[in-house]
């Protein structure tokens, strides 16, 4: 029976990929909308725009709008639940397969939406939940996540190096 069912998850891959795929649907939006948002992966859009992106990269979202300080996001590619799901059914094989490929993780914030801060306000670009309630600064945010995102993307694009060369 064991053997069976290793047979089966050697074949079929990891249980996330067979069940998220690789890649994810990403929604970026900007209140206002309109924005140039342009991803480290060389994919861009003007908001509101949905992209296919993969699940296991971190990336930066460099954010522009006329009339609008611009701004950059850190989007970084967490592990899901369904990593602890495919250990408890399958075993390591399918954790290792889904692990390799990035069919666990799930990008982070999702969906992405800002608000932009006018240009000399003073105001800082928040994140908003799916309802538009401000969630938290995107510096917050960015702060958060820098040092694990910078492992992947470097830290001139996370903003390390900006924040060393400040001191």
């Amino acid at each position: 029976m064991w053997s069976q069912l290793l047979r089966r998850r050697l074949a079929l891959g990891g249980c996330a990929t067979v069940l998220n795929g690789t890649n994810t649907d990403y929604s970026t939006n900007t209140r206002p909308d309109g924005a140039l948002v342009e991803f480290s992966n060389g994919a861009s859009c003007t908001t509101p725009c949905n992209l296919e992106l993969r699940r296991k990269d971190d990336l930066r979202a460099d954010i522009s709008l006329e009339g609008y300080e611009p701004t950059y996001i850190l989007i970084q590619s967490k592990l899901g639940g369904s990593a602890f799901g495919n250990i408890l059914l399958g075993g390591g094989v399918g954790a290792v397969v889904d692990g390799s490929n990035g069919a666990s993780n799930r990008l982070y914030p999702k969906p992405l939406i800002v608000q932009l801060a006018p240009l000399g306000s003073g105001e800082e670009a928040v994140l908003l939940d799916k309802d538009g309630n401000v969630t938290m600064t995107v510096e917050q945010h960015n702060n958060e996540v820098r040092v694990d995102v910078a492992k992947t993307i470097g830290p001139k694009l996370a903003g390390l190096e900006d924040d060393m060369d400040a001191e």
